[in-house]
């Protein structure tokens, strides 16, 4: 009996693994990104509506220079929610990606969100190539 409660373990654990492994795809998120390259730099792109996204992950809201440093840069909803201790960390992200107006209201960006939750997660996949 204890082989079998151990191989049943080990079977499970596999399969939850092989679905982490499978849970984020960069190179789908790469394509997924065009939506967000329309406004949002990434890599070496720069783009004057928005924010540069590289190393996001870990970054406090509203603190991107180059963007804070624009008379246009962020709002102040924005500034406050990282004065207040927003850190973009993969969860946060998720949930402003989903629903920006919800998690931020108030917040400028005018994307209405991304319902498909396997986009964001490849979309965040993605935005992480580029350093946290």
């Amino acid at each position: 009996m204890p082989r079998l409660v151990a191989s049943t373990l080990a079977a499970f654990a596999f399969v939850l693994s092989a679905g982490v492994a499978n849970a984020q795809d960069a190179e789908a998120g790469k394509k997924i990104f065009a939506r967000c390259a329309v406004c949002h730099g990434i890599g070496d792109a720069k783009k004057p509506i928005g924010p540069t996204l590289n190393g996001v992950i870990g970054r406090t809201a509203g603190t991107e220079p180059d963007f804070a440093a624009k008379a246009s840069g962020y709002s102040k909803v924005m500034k406050e929610a990282g004065e207040n201790g927003l850190v973009w960390d993969e969860a946060n992200l998720d949930e402003y990606l989903a629903e920006p107006r919800k998690k931020l209201p108030g917040n400028k960006m005018a994307f209405a969100g991304m319902k498909n939750e396997k986009d964001r997660l490849d979309v965040i996949a993605y935005i992480k190539t580029f350093g946290e």
